[in-house]
């Protein structure tokens, strides 16, 4: 029996030196793992600690071999970093750091992949900071060249403070929202947050209360869209600093405007360090092993790489990028891209099945937006859903809003198409909705072509000609009087006040657009951007605009809405025909009616009263004076 036990030993620990780990660093046999728990005051990616003079580093890396953190503080020498006890997390304290000092680092896993930071809030790119003026961001730390290779991360304990001059904002009421949608590199010609600051006069005049920026987050290049995004808690260096970007929502704050931030949650791209932590090179996809990422989408439209949002460790990781726009940077809000996609229901080619009412994915939405409310109770949640009705319904029940595209709608009737001009959908009712505040209608957004451009190039020349841009000009100012009288939150494209009047499709449709800031000094194009701010002035005046009570017909040529609330009756109507059409009114008393697009007054003699109304003209008229 002895023998045999030596025997059983022997195998025991050759085969336990035969499993033994390799460091890959070194190449040698990895020592026991020294897994100690990470300090309780450790958060996600670095915490400084002792004054800025030492700093902890936290990865989330379950799976992995050996994880080394690299940098300006070691020369770019691996230094080997602890693993929890459940082999989920990598940590390591490093001292003797200069508190004022930017420090660029990575993480080096398995001895031979670098990536950066996920918690980062700035990184250095090798390929395009070189293409960032300094007039945008000074001062730009240079690249670790010949140290290592890929994005870097950066962190600096005392970073520039700064100091808010509004903190306690009152945002508008949802029903109350007139938001401008802007990308900030086609809307000032030197991309920066700075410069916006100084176009805020033009965009409190028009009477907007909220401006939406397109994404912000570090995303991959410089000229984009923002959707193709990489690093989530980043600001992205092509627009300016850190604190640029705060003083820009200070500013909107100063002038009674709300910040919404059109964030991206549902994929990444191939530079962030979370998928390239999983990834299989022969297929191109995320791992199975990823914890975040699906290997194949679940759904129609995706772009990059799929969250799945089913995952513990992407609801963790999205949760904290919600939570950490609110309060540092103050932002009022998110309109969540592709929110529909936030599901596993397993429909990658279909689009009416993936549209359908999801049960699953409404969980999903309501966890996050309860969060959120966690964090700011008051924060608008805004939709890009474009899901079943029920869906929508039960969504705006939990107090979200929901992106309303009647783009088509108003392009039609703006061309003169009447077959195919029908506006219902801008109506709450239409929607079968109980709530009159969920609903962000727009006749433009940055995915639509542009209004102006269809009727110049579409119009319908049977009666007067619609394509004539003076004609154009007045059938906007028509649809901003139907867009802005009728109930909910409301939307605007930049420029559109000015009847921008350039494809979404010209140098490519996410490429660079002219930046025609000569428009205001046309003044057929400047009497439509004053026919928006007046009838913004009227929405935001007139509590009537935000009554529960209305009714309307909104197809065929002569369109009109019925309003009541507020004690005061309002009758809209026009014609979007390209000839002069009759239609009988159904006024709700007789009497003076005051119209609030010419000054003038009706007789109403008859509460059921025919009006002949000439093409592209419209009336907003009113049972007392409106403010």
């Amino acid at each position: 029996m002895k023998a045999v036990y030596k025997i059983f030993l022997v195998a025991f620990l050759l085969a336990g030196v035969a499993c033994k780990k390799s460091d890959p660093v070194t190449n040698k046999p990895e020592p026991t793992p020294n897994n100690t728990e990470i300090p309780a005051n450790a958060g996600d990616g670095v915490t400084f600690i002792n004054d800025g003079k030492s700093a902890i580093f936290n990865l989330y890396a379950p799976g992995k071999i050996s994880v080394s953190v690299i940098g300006d503080f070691n020369d770019w020498q691996p230094a080997k970093m602890k693993t929890t006890t459940d082999g989920t997390r990598w940590w390591i304290q490093v001292d003797g750091l200069d508190a004022n000092t930017e420090y660029a680092y990575q993480y080096l896993i398995n001895g031979n992949l670098r990536v950066a930071d996920p918690y980062t809030e700035k990184i250095l790119d090798p390929d395009n900071d070189k293409y960032i003026p300094s007039s945008v961001y000074p001062n730009l730390k240079a690249y670790p060249t010949g140290k290592t290779t890929s994005i870097v991360s950066v962190m600096q304990a005392n970073q520039p403070a700064y100091s808010w001059k509004v903190n306690n904002f009152t945002r508008p009421a949802k029903k109350d929202l007139v938001v401008y949608e802007l990308l900030v590199r086609d809307f000032v010609s030197d991309h920066s947050y700075k410069t916006i600051i100084d176009t805020l006069d033009y965009i409190s005049r028009l009477g907007v209360n909220a401006i939406e920026l397109m994404p912000v987050a570090e995303f991959e290049g410089n000229e984009s869209w923002g959707y193709n995004d990489s690093f989530f808690f980043a600001p992205d260096k092509y627009y300016g600093t850190k604190n640029d970007l705060k003083a820009l929502v200070d500013a909107c704050h100063q002038r009674g405007i709300a910040v919404i931030m059109d964030i991206v949650l549902n994929h990444a791209f191939g530079s962030s360090p979370m998928v390239r932590m999983y990834f299989d090179q022969s297929t191109g996809k995320p791992t199975a092993s990823n914890p975040w990422f699906n290997v194949d989408a679940k759904h129609p439209f995706n772009v990059g790489y799929d969250f799945n949002h089913e995952s513990a460790a992407t609801r963790y990781f999205s949760k904290n990028v919600m939570r950490h726009w609110l309060k540092e940077y103050k932002i009022d809000g998110y309109r969540f891209d592709l929110s529909k996609g936030f599901t596993q229901t397993n429909n990658p080619n279909d689009v009416n099945a993936w549209s359908a009412y999801d049960a699953s994915r409404i969980a999903i939405w309501k966890d996050y937006n309860n969060f959120i409310k966690t964090v700011d109770p008051n924060a608008y949640v805004i939709l890009e859903h474009f899901a079943a009705a029920q869906e929508e319904k039960e969504l705006a029940a939990d107090g979200m809003m929901l992106w309303n595209n009647v783009a088509y709608g108003f392009q039609e009737a703006n061309m003169g198409w009447m077959n195919s001009s029908d506006l219902s959908w801008l109506m709450p009712a239409a929607h079968t909705f109980t709530v009159s505040d969920a609903l962000v209608g727009y006749a433009e957004s940055h995915d639509e072509e542009r209004v102006m451009f269809k009727n110049v190039t579409y119009g319908n020349q049977d009666g007067y000609n619609a394509r004539l841009l003076n004609n154009g000009l007045k059938r906007g100012a028509m649809t901003a009087a139907f867009l802005m009288a009728a109930q909910g939150p409301k939307m605007i494209w930049q420029f559109g006040e000015l009847g921008y009047d350039i494809s979404i499709d010209q140098n490519g449709r996410t490429g660079n657009k002219p930046i025609l800031w000569t428009y205001q000094n046309v003044p057929e194009r400047k009497a439509l951007y004053n026919a928006y701010a007046k009838y913004i002035k009227m929405k935001l005046k007139n509590p009537v605009f935000g009554a529960n009570t209305a009714t309307y017909t909104l197809t065929g040529a002569v369109k009109n809405m019925a309003l009541s609330g507020s004690g005061v009756d309002v009758q809209v109507v026009g014609n979007y025909d390209v000839t002069a059409q009759t239609a009988t009114i159904a006024f709700t008393k007789t009497g003076t009616w005051y119209d609030y697009v010419t000054g003038n007054t009706l007789n109403v003699t008859s509460t059921s009263m025919s009006l002949t109304l000439q093409p592209g003209e419209y009336h907003i008229y009113s049972s007392a004076k409106l403010q």
